[in-house]
């Protein structure tokens, strides 16, 4: 009996036996400090380290030693003084002279027009100016219509029909050919005179001896003027009275519309 317990602590001391001893539990116990200082030391720093913004995005962080500019281009004042598109935008003509509106040239026209024995300046009457020309009919229209006559319809169909025959006829007549823009700024601007007349028409009545002397000078005015200004543009000496005819036709229905 007392043999088979000593087998059995002998068997006891065999099966716990292990490598591991109390300086190897120190030395373990010693490494877990120290990693814990360290990983507290860590943490201090991160501590005292600012945490940044996130909504402010990383491109614009920038560290506490860059002393340089961010974000400030530098100009080039000789770029700008240089740039071709200044320059393009300087040489740009004016919006009035894009559109062929020339205020000297209408006045111009209009001082011909109302002067018939002013020679006309062959190089600004051919031009295809029509901005006087619109505004004298509209002006013929408005004034018959304060006068108890709707006419618009009227004086701009005989207007445009008859641009067309004085275009045929110069035509025929000239070596050099017209533009029928030209011709419908010639005959727009003569018509100045007949809305003198019919503005008279507005303060008493032209049916009558004296209405009809003043249509007749009208007409003559107007298709004078108008014949002188396509000599003068086409070179046709000589041949004034044989382009008055047919604007004096032309101006005779227009006559025809303000006295009667």
């Amino acid at each position: 009996m007392a043999e088979w317990m000593s087998n059995l602590g002998q068997f006891d001391t065999d099966f716990y036996q292990s490598n591991y001893t109390i300086d190897n539990q120190e030395q373990s116990y010693n490494d877990s400090n120290a990693y814990g200082n360290l990983y507290g030391s860590r943490e201090q720093q991160a501590s005292k380290q600012p945490q940044p913004d996130p909504l402010v995005p990383p491109e614009m962080l920038m560290p506490s030693g860059y002393a340089g500019q961010f974000f400030q281009p530098g100009s080039n004042s000789d770029y700008y003084s240089q740039s071709p598109y200044i320059d393009s935008f300087d040489e740009e003509p004016p919006l009035l002279e894009e559109l062929g509106i020339n205020f000297d040239h209408i006045w111009q026209k209009t001082l011909t027009v109302l002067n018939p024995m002013k020679p006309a300046d062959g190089s600004i009457m051919n031009e295809t100016d029509l901005t006087g020309p619109i505004l004298f009919c509209i002006a013929l229209g408005a004034t018959l219509l304060l006068a108890g006559k709707v006419q618009f319809g009227y004086v701009y169909g005989m207007s445009a029909i008859g641009c067309l025959g004085i275009h045929a006829l110069l035509n025929l007549m000239s070596s050099a050919g017209v533009s029928y823009g030209c011709v419908a700024s010639v005959l727009g601007y003569c018509l100045l005179p007949m809305v003198i007349l019919s503005s008279c028409a507005i303060f008493f009545s032209l049916q009558g001896t004296f209405g009809t002397l003043s249509a007749l000078i009208v007409i003559g005015w107007c298709s004078l003027s108008a014949s002188k200004i396509f000599i003068s543009a086409l070179d046709m000496e000589g041949q004034q009275l044989l382009i008055a005819y047919p604007c004096a036709l032309l101006y005779g229905l227009f006559a025809l519309l303000t006295v009667f």
